[in-house]
């Protein structure tokens, strides 16, 4: 079992009938994973025996554990936290005592959990990029979230006139006039050139014409300081999701 922090790792070693070989704190780095494999070495000469569950699936680390052919295993750390609870009716938490956690694990119930696969560079790579894709947009939907909670506040218009708020249209005439006063001086040529620059092709008058009368539509206002502060604050929003 590998309980990992950011700059040391605590295993624990034990055989197939739950029996302690060894246990012990390893920094991270080249002299850690030299010394774990060391201790491995002490207690068996093939790699291929050696099961070793770990909450992360990925990293140096992780990568020079599969690599020197041992079957790992990476644990959901809410996993791990059910594991714990079910064994200890303390529910006490350190890393030494997660380290045997994991390696009981998958002594026992490996067969529930995921092997990490030895990927290519090529595949590892993709997973990163994908994986950082995701968060990328998760980060977009929290900024649009709170782009919208803050023009619900002042400026009611705004989402009244596009569906999406991070889309390429509203970003672009928000970016103009992020205030009602703003936007009610914005005439039907502004606004197709803030379309046409944010890279819409088609319908541009048409489309142009829709957001001007929606934006030009009554609705309750608020006061003009409040109204100030929460377009400085939608400006801000409207910059990050525009990057």
């Amino acid at each position: 079992g590998d309980d990992w922090a950011q700059d040391h790792h605590d295993v624990h070693l034990m055989d197939d009938t739950g029996a302690r070989l060894a246990s012990k704190r390893l920094p991270e780095g080249v002299a850690g994973i030299a010394a774990l494999y060391e201790l491995i070495a002490a207690h068996t000469s093939t790699a291929e025996e050696v099961v070793i569950g770990i909450e992360t699936d990925r990293g140096l680390w992780v990568n020079a554990l599969v690599g020197a052919g041992y079957q790992v295993y990476a644990i959901n750390p809410l996993a791990a936290s059910r594991y714990r609870d079910r064994h200890h009716v303390s529910g006490a938490k350190s890393d030494a005592a997660d380290a045997k956690l994991l390696a009981d694990l998958v002594r026992t119930d490996r067969h529930n959990h995921r092997p990490i696969a030895g990927d290519s560079a090529d595949a590892d790579a993709i997973k990163v990029l994908a994986r950082g894709h995701q968060n990328l947009i998760w980060t977009r939907t929290r900024h649009s979230n709170a782009l919208r909670s803050g023009l619900r506040e002042y400026f009611p218009a705004a989402i009244a006139a596009f569906a999406t708020l991070h889309d390429r249209d509203a970003l672009a005439v928000l970016a103009r006039a992020a205030t009602p006063a703003e936007a009610r001086h914005l005439s039907v040529p502004s606004i197709v050139s803030a379309l046409k620059k944010a890279g819409r092709q088609r319908n541009l008058d048409k489309r142009a014409r829709e957001i001007q009368a929606v934006l030009r539509s009554e609705h309750l206002a608020a006061p003009a300081p409040l109204t100030a502060a929460l377009a400085a604050t939608t400006r801000a929003q409207v910059a990050m999701l525009l990057e």
